[in-house]
């Protein structure tokens, strides 16, 4: 009993502490029941409310925000997001803003950078790739022109940083971003040239943990190759733009261009030597891989293809350092300098690269395939010939490689398809800068197989096309000697080769045209320096010679009805032009056959007055050397003052815009540069007596009034008081020169209150002056011209055909007009005047006979004839009057 007491006392105490289910609750009398507590309140309160203007829209109004509103600054700080998602979208939202308002980068570049900059080493992939292809497509273009130096300075210690992270993908990712750093700003390979060697070489070396990810590794190698080409090298560059050295105004001396030492790469040389082994051993790791499996994948081969080319930069550097000031005479004797070559390096090459050489597929199942192990191939045979002079290769290994070159050459080693042809003409580029030097060092029959495959490819290949730009430059190292390239004699297998390069030339000049002038003007260069080495004692001066006969076409040619055909020499650029009009001047015989294309081409309206007035300057000089025939180049200058064509015909021109096309100063210009010419090229009474009878023979062919003026000027200037004519010279000169006074007074109105302008006086006396100098020294000439003026008049009235000399009509009023006119012009100059005074009796007899015509009851003349009749008689009669009768002393 005690124990069930106690037992239910303790169950009323645990009954107490947890308390009871239902707690009845007493109610008050006269109080409102509380709701129930599921009841739902439907009261409803409002507050007004005053928003007068929306804050964030404030805020932004007139920034520049991204598509979903975002500002810069916003941006920029979500790139620190946590998560990598806002970051990515920040990213996005960045290029947005940057290509709607450009702007804003420039204005911000260097804050945005130093933000940016910070996602180089993200954990996420997609956020690397965003955050690099933001930098690649909007922020490096549009910096581009800005100074690039403290813009890359924000970035390569964070490049450097992840370059050493613990995850591989960032550290790779870290080599592509500093590959984009490059391309945009090169310099700074040089400036951190030792870091980047080394993370390289690290990476490298632990290539084996990540070789099956061979996208990330042909990236990172392909910047390697980005950053090694930025090394000075021999290499030999067969772009146009390296040969363009016609700016240097160069006629009779030519240097070539020496390269200059970059002290920026002088420490680096420890840095690649170490590299150069890990590369190797690279390539080496690849060779399972590449034997076990069917196909030679793409990125295997990008990699290989990347590894030889980082070792043959490397090599290249080598020889920039051992070949620097010195010739390779003297490397050959002396061996290459250990301080910058290691041997240990040569027999690494020997052993682990060239003794696997050729690489050759285990199936042939795939022509891109052959055409992969045919880029390698040659690859490693370009490395072979860098380092070859300094590894001393034996005899087999030589052998084997100059039979694959000359497989190469002549296109065995690769596959026939379209492609296989592309690839083959893209990459034997890289053999042909090593031909010249490779024919000088092997045996003479090897030398006889490379020269015919070389020449069937130079034969073969486009003429527009780059593979033709290397053989040039590959043929001009082997025609041109230098410090290790003599001529050859006639034994030699070489000089026939040479014989026939040279004849190919002109026509590969014709062939180009003027639509590819960057070949053109690698051509016109070589030919130049051919001319510049074609002396008398050269093997090549005789078919330089007889170049010129094959040139005609490249400046014009003439059919045999009298039509020209402008070559391509009129539409090239003044660089290429510059290089063949040097060029002439090397000829020692320059014969009539190509003066006469010259002067055609001289004479085109297309062609720029420079270039007329630099080939005057050239041949001035080759006529000075003994290059040109007196008669040659006096008949040269007198195509030109004959058959220069005027523009416009009318020396007063009615519409403005022929004014403006006028090449009337040009031919002035041109007419005095001719008398200076022929003024220095000796004694002036011998050049008088061949040009008096060439002139009058051109004048009898009744030129154009401008042409006319400018073979008498000419004539004046070699003349002399008394005149150096002689008796037949003044009686047929006399003839000319009353036409030709007709001429101008028909051309040049006389002076009245609407012509009596400065610049109309000025055109008088230009065409007026030469006739005056000749009545100078030749009184006789002024006789005869004033007797046949009268003759002139009397024929008129009894005739009506009017003189040979005469174009302008042939009524009596316009001949008296024509004659009085011309008087009065030679009246207005002082010393025509003395000298007319002595003839007073010649101008007293031309007044009679205008009077008897005057009074005469001809029926043939109307009112109007008569009063210009009148009109030109009293005006001459005013004139006479005023002559003395005794000629002044002089």
């Amino acid at each position: 009993m005690a124990r069930s007491k106690a037992a239910s006392k303790k169950q009323q105490k645990q009954q107490q502490k947890r308390g009871v289910d239902f707690k009845k609750i007493k109610r008050k009398l006269g109080r409102k029941l509380p709701p129930p507590k599921n009841a739902t309140n439907t009261e409803v309160k409002s507050k007004a409310i005053v928003l007068p203007e929306q804050s964030v829209a404030s805020e932004k109004a007139g920034l520049a925000v991204s598509k979903k509103g975002l500002t810069l600054k916003e941006l920029l700080q979500q790139t620190s997001h946590h998560n990598s998602k806002v970051r990515r979208d920040a990213l996005m939202g960045l290029k947005d803003l940057f290509q709607k308002y450009p702007v804003e980068l420039r204005s911000h570049r260097y804050a945005v950078v130093e933000k940016l900059r910070e996602r180089i080493g993200d954990d996420d992939k997609v956020v690397r790739e965003t955050l690099y292809q933001l930098l690649k497509t909007v922020v490096f273009p549009g910096c581009k022109e800005d100074n690039q130096g403290p813009f890359v300075s924000l970035m390569v210690a964070y490049i450097f940083n992840a370059m050493t992270h613990l995850a591989v993908d960032v550290r790779l990712m870290a080599f592509k971003f500093f590959d984009l750093v490059v391309q945009y700003y090169p310099p700074s390979f040089s400036l951190y040239a030792d870091k980047v060697l080394q993370n390289y070489e690290d990476i490298l070396r632990k290539n084996q943990f990540y070789l099956e990810d061979k996208a990330k590794l042909r990236s990172a190698l392909a910047g390697l190759v980005r950053c090694l080409s930025l090394l000075p090298c021999n290499k030999r560059k067969v772009d146009s733009s390296e040969e363009n050295m016609a700016g240097q105004k160069i006629l009779h001396a030519f240097e070539l261009d020496m390269p200059a030492e970059s002290s920026g790469f002088s420490s680096i040389t420890k840095k690649l030597k170490d590299l150069v082994p890990v590369l190797v051993n690279c390539f080496q790791d690849f060779f399972p891989s590449v034997h076990h499996m069917p196909l030679l994948d793409a990125q295997s081969f990008d990699c290989m293809h990347s590894i030889l080319q980082s070792i043959d930069l490397v090599v290249g550097f080598f020889g920039y350092g051992i070949h620097q000031g010195k010739p390779a005479s003297q490397l050959s004797y002396e061996g290459p300098d250990e301080a910058i070559w290691d041997h240990t390096i040569s027999s690494l090459l020997l052993k682990k690269l060239f003794g696997v050489f050729p690489l050759n597929p285990t199936n042939h199942l795939s022509e891109k395939v052959d055409d992969r192990f045919f880029i390698l191939n040659i690859v490693i045979t370009e490395i072979f010939l860098r380092c070859s002079e300094w590894i001393c290769p034996p005899g087999f290994l030589l052998e084997k490689f100059l039979q694959y070159i000359e497989n190469a050459l002549l296109g065995s080693t690769c596959s026939d398809s379209r492609s296989g042809k592309a690839v083959w003409e893209k990459h034997i580029l890289l053999l042909l800068p090593f031909i010249p030097k490779l024919v000088l060092q092997v045996a003479s029959d090897w030398k006889s197989c490379l020269l015919q495959a070389f020449t069937k490819i130079f034969e073969g290949c486009n003429p527009q096309s780059s593979l033709k730009l290397a053989c040039l430059s590959a043929i001009e190292e082997m025609l041109i000697p230098g410090d290790d390239i003599v001529y050859p004699d006639a034994s030699d297998p070489l000089f026939e080769y040479q014989i026939t390069w040279i004849r190919a030339l002109p026509q590969l000049l014709i062939l180009l045209g003027d639509k590819h002038p960057s070949s053109s003007q690698v051509v016109l260069h070589l030919l130049l320096r051919l001319g510049q080495c074609a002396n008398s004692s050269s093997p090549f001066s005789w078919e330089y010679e007889n170049m010129q006969y094959s040139l005609d076409k490249f400046y014009s040619s003439c059919v045999d009805r009298g039509d020209v055909y402008y070559g391509p020499f009129i539409r090239l650029s003044w660089d290429s032009q510059e290089l063949a009009i040097c060029g002439l001047y090397y000829f020692s015989n320059l014969g009539p056959f190509l003066l006469k294309s010259i002067a055609f081409c001289c004479l085109c309206s297309e062609l720029e007055p420079l270039v007329l007035f630099r080939i005057i300057e050239v041949l001035h000089s080759a006529f000075s050397a003994g290059h040109i025939q007196i008669a040659d180049y006096i008949s040269f200058f007198m195509t030109l003052l004959s058959r220069f064509k005027l523009l416009p015909e009318n020396i007063y021109p009615d519409v403005e815009s022929d004014a403006k096309i006028s090449n009337r100063g040009t031919f002035k210009l041109l007419t005095n540069t001719v008398c200076s010419c022929l003024s220095r090229i000796g004694d002036d009474s011998l050049v008088f007596q061949i040009l008096e009878q060439v002139i009058f023979d051109q004048l009898l062919l009744k030129p154009p009034l401008d042409n006319a003026c400018a073979l008498l000027r000419v004539l004046v200037v070699l003349d002399c008081k008394p005149t150096r004519l002689s008796e037949q010279g003044v009686i047929a000169l006399s003839k000319y020169l009353s036409g030709y006074l007709f001429e101008v007074v028909h051309c040049i109105p006389e002076d009245d209150e609407e012509n009596s302008l400065p610049t109309h006086q000025q055109t008088c006396c230009y065409y007026m002056l030469p006739c005056f100098f000749l009545f100078d020294r030749s009184p006789k000439l002024l006789k005869l011209v004033l007797n046949l003026m009268g003759s002139l008049i009397t024929e008129s009235s009894s005739s009506s055909s009017s003189h040979s000399y005469t174009q302008y009509g042939n009524d009596n009023s316009n001949q008296i007009n024509a004659v009085v006119s011309a008087l009065l012009l030679m009246h207005k100059d002082t010393k025509v005047r003395k000298i007319i005074s002595s003839f007073k009796e010649e101008v007293v007899h031309i007044l009679q006979i205008i009077h008897s015509l005057q009074s005469s009851d001809s029926e043939n003349m109307n009112f109007e004839e008569r009063h210009k009749i009148q009109c030109a008689y009293s005006r001459l009669k005013l004139v006479t009057c005023m002559l003395p009768n005794e000629v002044p002393a002089s």
